[in-house]
């Protein structure tokens, strides 16, 4: 398989595998696995960090922490013109993932706060409340995951 802007080859399937289980794992160590040059793998890597494919970067649990909320929004947009508004939303601190979906909402929304209070604040008195075209929004309050990962605000 060659690589295309759509396309991962085998190679790069196995480093990002690789690298999903140890992001800490060397380069050179990745390459006597897969018995390709160490040149090999961070050339790899780069293309694919490049193309934003792949980003490698520090994520919390944040039923780890104590004094974190984590919460997901569901948003309707009064404007399909998305785009303009995600870019709004991406810029607000609290946010720390935005998705475009179909269904029932527009756009969902990853949020990690200190407390309860700023959530409510959040909402309401800063944050998505200054965000013009948004309609409505459907807060739901995570308790547990065992796979999310978030960046600390």
């Amino acid at each position: 398989m060659t690589l295309t802007d759509s396309n991962l080859d085998d190679l790069e399937i196995q480093i990002i595998k690789t690298l999903q289980i140890d992001a800490r794992r060397s380069f050179k160590s990745i390459a006597k696995d897969l018995d390709v040059s160490e040149g090999t793998i961070g050339n790899r890597v780069n293309r694919l960090v490049k193309k934003n494919i792949l980003k490698l970067e520090a994520r919390v649990n944040p039923f780890g922490l104590t004094n974190k909320v984590a919460a997901l929004f569901g948003v309707n947009l009064k404007t399909r013109s998305h785009t303009k508004i995600v870019k709004e939303i991406e810029k607000l601190p609290q946010v720390t993932s935005v998705w475009v979906t179909t269904g029932k909402y527009d756009l969902f929304l990853e949020v990690l706060v200190d407390s309860i209070n700023d959530l409510n604040d959040f909402i309401f008195d800063g944050g998505l409340s200054k965000i013009e075209n948004i309609s409505f929004t459907e807060t739901h309050i995570m308790l547990h995951s065992d796979t999310k990962y978030f960046k600390i605000p």
